[in-house]
């Protein structure tokens, strides 16, 4: 977030949605940045590769193997973080997980971006206007499965990012189901822009200026992990002594419906995400980190989102590094250790 201030490719805006501060930034910057952070430091980047399966003695992950044009390669390592969203590592390892093929799961997004929109007339133009007009579409012709939604400012003038579009009933694990909902949320973005140019108010002269690089995937394997994070935990703000990140979010869950359910924390407060929500069932020198974790279903919808799982990311880091130290796996890292790294990294704990 500092990089991307600095590049003047982020803006702070009040969250309307009642999960608090909200930073809207550019993606194609993000994408240099994080590049670059983590060559700066010392992380030595593999793109256009995929793990296919896992390097194992027993239960202790050794390493992975990965596909790619050149072929199939071995990356050994000491411990593995899978970051997947998906859980394709831990699932390779026979981690227990619960996934969209055992409960149903929230719909996925393709998210898109318009250009040369009147800003100001459009920032005019309140959420319950644009819902009710929604609500209206079908009789004006137009194919909308959500009748909600939103659409941000973004720090490029001109441009504003919507989410929108609602593909239901998709096991993302499926590619052939994936492939489908691809081409769905690619379908429903035309409309959902369509629909915007003609009859919101800014948008008059406005065109889809870009499709998310992928469609968004909300959920699909939630592995077991060591402590499992349930709705109670969020709606109560829970604290837990592994502490490794905060959140505030609501649950935010994307049903197949038309709307969203949305169900709140009492005001101002957070719960803390545990240590052991990244440590998964009978495997070791393994850790998850992003939407992966191990959560319910109502507890992973606030949860999921960008910042807690990039402070997830930051904490399996972390503590992989504390494990390499001392020569053992994640599950012996000791918490008071852990913390204090994060917080002089800046992780907001307390």
């Amino acid at each position: 977030v500092e990089e991307l201030l600095k590049h003047k490719a982020a803006i702070y805006r009040p969250n309307t949605y009642g999960a608090g501060q909200g930073i809207t930034y550019d993606p194609e910057t993000l994408k240099v940045i994080w590049e670059q952070l983590a060559l700066q430091s010392g992380v030595r980047l593999l793109y256009h590769a995929l793990v296919v399966d896992v390097i194992r003695e027993g239960d202790t992950i050794q390493g992975v193997v990965i596909a790619s044009k050149a072929g199939l390669f071995r990356l050994t390592a000491q411990v593995v973080i899978d970051a997947s969203g998906d859980a394709d590592v831990a699932a390779r390892m026979d981690v227990p997980f619960e996934s969209s093929r055992d409960v149903p799961i929230q719909s996925l997004t393709t998210t898109f971006k318009l250009i040369n929109v009147d800003v100001e007339k459009a920032k005019n133009v309140k959420k319950a206007e644009l819902h009710a007009k929604m609500q209206q579409a079908a009789e004006w012709g137009y194919d909308l499965p959500r009748k909600e939604g939103s659409v941000h400012l973004t720090p490029l003038p001109g441009v504003m990012a919507t989410n929108m579009t609602r593909v239901r009933d998709v096991d993302p694990l499926d590619i052939q189901q994936l492939t489908q909902a691809e081409i769905e949320g690619r379908r429903q973005a035309m409309e959902y822009s369509r629909f915007l140019i003609e009859r919101i108010p800014g948008y008059e002269k406005a065109a889809l200026g870009g499709l998310s690089v992928q469609i968004g995937v909300r959920e699909s394997r939630r592995i077991f992990g060591e402590y499992r994070l349930s709705r109670d935990d969020v709606l109560s703000a829970r604290k837990f002594s592994d502490a490794i990140a905060q959140c505030g979010a609501p649950i935010e869950e994307h049903h197949a419906g038309q709307d969203t359910r949305w169900e709140y924390l009492p005001e101002g407060e957070t719960y803390h995400i545990p240590y052991r929500c990244l440590l998964p069932q009978k495997a070791e020198g393994l850790l998850v980190a992003g939407r992966c974790l191990s959560a319910d279903h109502d507890a992973h919808a606030s949860v999921r989102s960008m910042g807690q799982c990039m402070a997830m990311g930051q904490a399996a880091g972390a503590a992989a590094v504390i494990a390499l130290q001392h020569n053992t796996h994640p599950r012996a890292v000791a918490i008071p250790e852990l913390q204090s790294t994060l917080r002089r990294l800046g992780a907001i704990l307390d």
